[in-house]
């Protein structure tokens, strides 16, 4: 059996886990910037339905002390705000007229 990354009751996600749970927002910058249309789209689709019960269920942990699995469902959470920008408002993966957009934080928020 393979190993999982999410907790159970997120088992359907699984197949987006090796892609979108990363764990600075630079990395997830990079993989919508690097992404394709349909990719984002999928992720979006099958994830945004969810959310709210993601997010309740990550709420039940504290921040500093996140099981794995947890934390990569939150990592999800973080990854879908910003596909879903993607998806909702510039309908491509790079922004609008930004020229060569770059996102590098120095410090990353924890988790």
């Amino acid at each position: 059996m393979a190993q999982t990354m999410l907790p159970p009751a997120f088992a359907e996600f699984e197949r987006f886990a090796p892609i979108w749970c990363l764990a600075t927002e630079t990395e997830r910058w990079e993989r919508r910037m690097n992404s394709s249309m349909d990719e984002l789209n999928e992720f979006y689709t099958a994830f945004f339905p969810r959310l709210e019960e993601a997010i309740a269920y990550c709420d039940k942990f504290p921040l500093d002390d996140l099981p794995d699995e947890v934390l990569h469902l939150l990592q999800l959470v973080y990854s879908l705000a910003l596909v879903a920008m993607a998806v909702e408002i510039f309908l491509r993966p790079r922004p609008v007229d930004s020229a060569d957009a770059e996102l590098e934080r120095i410090a990353e928020p924890w988790p």
